[in-house]
């Protein structure tokens, strides 16, 4: 059996997206006669945790774990993917906040470069030379971000004949926050200096997203594939019932780039137009929210609609996708993420509930939308269109006809994405 060393920052317990796409992966690998072997960080920060997901680490599993240093402090506050801490206090507190980011994006932008995993890198090449030569491994995988385990793949490569996958679960400078990380001048070129090594060096690189592959493919010869994110079957043991309430539900962290200030305004538009719309209409939330998607909430006398849910684990995620009427899927209002797929959306479609999608032109959602047919995707200068599906939607609702059958989600599970990757392994 074929092994191969696969190098990654987020592993269980570690919860959210980070974690899921090579976990599976790494769950169904043995079916393709592929033997993982995992190199993670023995004392890792993870911002949240979910237990549960140990359960789908197979079983006699080689994990191998070497110790990290990381000036968390600083990371923890300056790694997230926005440029704002999500926090209950007041605004003073906020803007203090504010500035406190402002200051830890700059560093985090030009003194930890490419980002603050970087104090990984020499150790774990040290390590990892003689290991792969004692285990005969000749297949290397790095995912990222973090964007600095693709350095020790970069480094790797140039010591040992081996063949290294580099697996980008987002883009590098092209992603929405890394503009927002005022870098200077030369931070940018050092920035740019690394990924350009790396996709020009790299035997094979995969990505998650047609825009991805597009902008990679400009930037280097190398073969680039597009293995997106996927869902898997979950069986549960309870009859999952779905709402009495028209719920729209939005599953994952809600910052305040993704804040739809016209679909709060639809919602409340309305209410006021329709006494049914008003007694069934339910709006619910999980995982953190930003005081701005609150305020603007709340502006639109949303308040009393609305069920905030905390992080939950993604099990009990799963559950709540299927008993919503219908699932919100909201990215941010921009070119640089036009390419970003949030992963959810396949658990979404596996869900079987019409999907409601907001998001920037030419998002590659809204081609996974119109090949499946589960929902329908929306630019943020569409308010009367989204009124109007709202009302079908509703209409559907009242008439016991709110249903979705999406086709050809197959592709997208994670035992046929497991396969498309083994044929790159191999």
């Amino acid at each position: 059996m074929k092994k191969v060393l696969i190098i990654t920052y987020y592993w269980p317990p570690a919860g959210g997206p980070g974690v899921q796409r090579w976990l599976k992966f790494v769950k169904y690998l043995r079916e393709f006669e592929i033997e993982p072997v995992l190199f993670i960080p023995k004392n890792p920060t993870y911002p949240i945790t979910d237990k549960n997901l140990k359960r789908e680490v197979p079983e006699n599993l080689q994990i191998i774990k070497r110790k990290i240093f990381e000036p968390y402090s600083l990371a923890g506050l300056f790694s997230k993917k926005e440029t704002e801490t999500i926090s209950s206090g007041i605004i003073a507190e906020e803007q203090n906040q504010g500035l406190l980011q402002s200051l830890m994006l700059y560093i985090r932008g030009n003194f930890f470069i490419p980002d603050a995993r970087k104090f990984w890198i020499k150790p774990s090449v040290r390590y990892l030379k003689n290991f792969l030569k004692t285990e005969d491994i000749d297949t290397v995988v790095t995912t990222g971000p973090p964007h600095s385990l693709h350095l020790i793949g970069l480094n790797l490569k140039k010591e040992l004949p081996i063949q290294w996958i580099a697996d980008f679960r987002d883009p590098w400078t092209q992603i929405g926050y890394h503009s927002k990380l005022k870098l200077s001048k030369n931070a940018q070129n050092k920035h740019e200096l690394f990924e350009r090594k790396v996709l020009n060096t790299a035997d094979k690189i995969i990505v998650t997203s047609h825009t991805t592959k597009a902008e990679f493919e400009s930037k280097t010869k190398k073969p680039v594939f597009l293995i997106t994110n996927g869902y898997d079957e979950v069986n549960f043991s309870e009859t999952i019932v779905l709402d009495e309430k028209f719920s729209f539900s939005h599953i994952g962290s809600l910052l305040s780039g993704r804040n739809p200030k016209f679909l709060w305004e639809s919602f409340r538009e309305l209410i006021a137009e329709d006494a049914e719309f008003k007694k069934y209409f339910q709006l619910r939330l999980v995982g953190k929210v930003s005081p701005e998607v609150l305020r603007s909430i709340k502006e639109n006398k949303l308040e009393e609609y609305l069920e905030l849910i905390p992080y939950v684990s993604h099990r009990e995620a799963l559950k709540l996708q299927r008993k919503s009427q219908v699932l919100l899927l909201l990215e941010m209002n921009s070119i640089e993420t036009r390419g970003i797929i949030p992963g959810k959306i396949f658990e979404y479609l596996n869900a079987k509930r019409p999907i409601l999608a907001i998001g920037p032109e030419k998002w590659d959602v809204q081609k996974i939308l119109e090949e499946t047919g589960a929902g329908e995707c929306f630019e943020y200068s569409e308010k009367e269109a989204v009124k109007v599906q709202l009302k079908k939607l509703f209409s559907d609702f009242k008439n016991g006809k709110l249903n979705s059958e999406p086709q050809n989600i197959a592709q997208y599970s994670r035992q046929m994405l497991t396969g498309k990757l083994v044929n790159l392994l191999r």
